[in-house]
């Protein structure tokens, strides 16, 4: 794989220095010349701060912010870039990691993990972490059962909070009741929880998920210097098979499907209908009601499931767009129908991962050797669930319902004449939106025209234009200096970014290895031949046919159902504990991620082979059929 996606002279003399384009020496695309407004001044490149930035490792991250953030979407990057980096640094803290630092280069986000390397420093860390992880490891499960009530209960909050244009006259309530407290006061006040809950939610995504990660990894180094040679899949497949909730809004669906055939409603199911149109043949039959029962039943919390990372508001979620649960209960029906297993080959992965837990036990030449690997995969596999099932209460259950709010919001900006259409509102950055939301009380209380009516049209559409430019600019997916260390746990976990791959990224001439082949992470073993089904967006999923081997930025949870149908996956970003690779090893499916440039290497139909045993991908055809 390769970081070097132009012919720009200044990319090839970086390379050749040692190091990738500096930050600074990115241009701004014509057209997007003052992109700099949409974005917080500290989440900008600055001269002040030149020498720092220019000698620190930046990359894109793709994985969850693959455009331009929208100005108001810029709230969740902003939210874990305090709530990840202070557990690393105040809160445990993780002796050699630092804070993962943020900057907005042309709209786009890119990343930096610190490193501490002082001994001194790291001996200080190191006994207060071991006392504080140490306190969470001894008792994780009872921990884990608080942190989940911690985060329904603050999803309940968020459901509770209601946006609604000022009335005309205040309500006689407010008068009778002597609060003296009123409707503007109340707008504003709404609108600060829901910040505090959003940002109370990001404080709960990591109290415990960097402490899975470093669980994981400490796993991991333990096994790379007791068995030389071994590879992340087969460490990953000793930690394998955990039911997690992830897959749980698949279940529900291929529960459906059984359901559906169960009671005579797969005729009604299997047309290619609209979702709508399929939910009133079935109400009108009379075995519907039973079935529409159970679908309500799954569809509240199971399909608050984004079709994305749940980052950016433009990553709807099924229960908006029930397009997909529906097309996956289509196959799952004929799956049924033809007499096949429809379930997740659970059995076989739980067979595989005793097998080799056993293998490399046996290995080991001491008691004491074997007494170590036992307490460390033991916690590897205690905290896994955690890792993943974060996920679904945060990235997609509460960031959908929080998203929904939003635009909520969005309606009581469009009742007051300040936008045309909800989705405006992400053109403003949430501290733009309190200023816009005092605006309209002021117009709401002097009766005067709010300046919001004639500010905020022009602007909203200066942005878009500028937004536009930039979504057709390819940002670089590595700036600045690679670094001597990588120590921050989801770095290397989530994002799959080593001291090894930064060189081979940096050596790499092409937009492959120089041989024919785009080389990533073994992510799960497996090797298979197909045509690539190159899948940029959400929409395209529906294009889906069986066999086809997925060619992505990065997956996302909620395309589960579309798994059952391919025979193999490929990823431009991702380490061994993305998305893209767990799904694959619970779905039994070779996989190969962080190849940097699949997606714009590789054309829809192409025939090629994924070796998820090696890291490779081969185009074995160069037309697409």
């Amino acid at each position: 794989m390769t970081l070097t996606s132009s012919n720009d002279p200044a990319d090839s003399s970086a390379a050749a220095a040692g190091r990738f384009i500096s930050p600074f020496a990115v241009e701004t695309p014509a057209g997007a010349e003052g992109w700099e407004s949409m974005y917080p001044y500290y989440a900008l490149l600055s001269e002040e701060r030149r020498e720092l930035d220019d000698g620190k490792f930046w990359f894109f991250d793709g994985m969850h912010n693959p455009e331009p953030l929208y100005p108001f979407d810029t709230i969740m990057t902003e939210n874990w870039w305090v709530a990840a980096s202070q557990m690393s640094t105040r809160v445990w803290p993780v002796p050699p990691a630092g804070g993962i630092d943020h900057r907005i280069i042309n709209g786009y986000l890119y990343i930096s993990p610190n490193a501490v390397t002082d001994p001194v420093e790291i001996g200080r860390r190191a006994e207060l972490f071991g006392v504080r992880a140490g306190h969470y490891f001894q008792n994780w499960d009872e921990i884990y059962d608080q942190w989940v009530t911690k985060a329904t209960d603050c999803i309940d909050r968020l459901k509770a909070i209601q946006f609604a244009p000022l009335p005309d006259t205040e309500p006689e309530s407010s008068v009778f009741e002597h609060r003296g407290l009123y409707s503007s006061y109340q707008l504003l006040t709404t609108y600060g929880e829901l910040l505090n809950n959003l940002f109370e939610m990001g404080s709960y995504h990591f109290e415990m998920l960097n402490l899975g990660y470093g669980a994981y990894l400490t796993f991991r180094e333990f096994c790379q210097a007791a068995f030389p040679g071994i590879s992340d899949q087969t460490i990953a497949s000793m930690v394998s098979g955990i039911d997690i909730l992830l897959f749980r809004p698949d279940d529900e669906v291929r529960g459906l499907a059984k359901l559906a055939v169960e009671l005579d409603l797969a005729e009604l199911i299997l047309p290619e209908n609209t979702p709508e149109a399929t939910l009133t043949a079935i109400a009108g039959h009379g075995n519907g009601a039973k079935w529409l029962a159970a679908f309500e039943v799954a569809k509240d919390p199971w399909f608050w499931f984004s079709t994305g990372a749940g980052y950016t508001h433009s990553d709807r979620a099924w229960i908006d767009d029930l397009r997909l649960p529906f097309t996956a209960m289509r196959g799952y029906i004929q799956g049924l129908q033809n007499g096949e297993d429809i379930r997740r080959p659970l059995d076989a992965i739980l067979a595989e991962r005793v097998r080799v837990t056993d293998e490399y036990r046996s290995y080991l030449p001491t008691e004491d050797d074997r007494d170590s690997f036992d307490g460390l995969v033991e916690l590897a596999r205690k905290v896994f669930p955690f890792v993943e099932n974060h996920n679904f209460y945060i990235e997609h259950w509460h960031h959908s319902v929080f998203w929904s709010k939003v635009r909520e919001l969005g309606d009581v900006f469009v009742a007051h004449n300040f936008l045309d259409d909800r989705e405006d509102i992400f053109y403003l950055h949430r501290n733009e939106i309190y200023s816009a939301l005092y605006d309209l009380n002021i117009g709401w209380a002097t009766g005067t025209e709010a300046r919001g009516e004639t500010y905020w049209r022009p602007e909203v559409e200066r942005r878009r234009r500028i937004r536009d430019v930039l979504k057709q600019w390819a940002p670089q997916p590595a700036l600045g200096v690679p670094p001597e260390f990588i120590t921050e746990p989801l770095t290397v976990m989530l994002w799959g970014i080593t001291q090894e791959t930064v060189q081979e990224w940096l050596g790499a001439g092409g937009e492959d290895g120089g041989d024919g082949e785009l080389r990533g992470v073994a992510a799960s073993a497996g090797k298979a031949t197909g045509r690539a089904r190159v899948i940029t967006d959400p929409e395209q999923l529906h294009e889906v046919e069986d066999g086809d081997i997925l060619v992505c930025r990065i997956t996302a949870p909620s395309w589960a159902p579309v798994f059952s149908r391919l025979s193999a996956a490929v990823s431009d970003v991702g380490g061994i504990m993305a998305h893209t690779a767990i799904v694959c090893r619970e779905y039994g499916l070779p996989a190969v991620v962080g190849t940097g440039f699949a997606t714009v290497t590789i054309r829809t139909g192409q025939l090629i082979e994924v070796d998820g045993n090696r890291g490779t991908v081969r185009i074995l055809e160069e037309n697409a059929q």
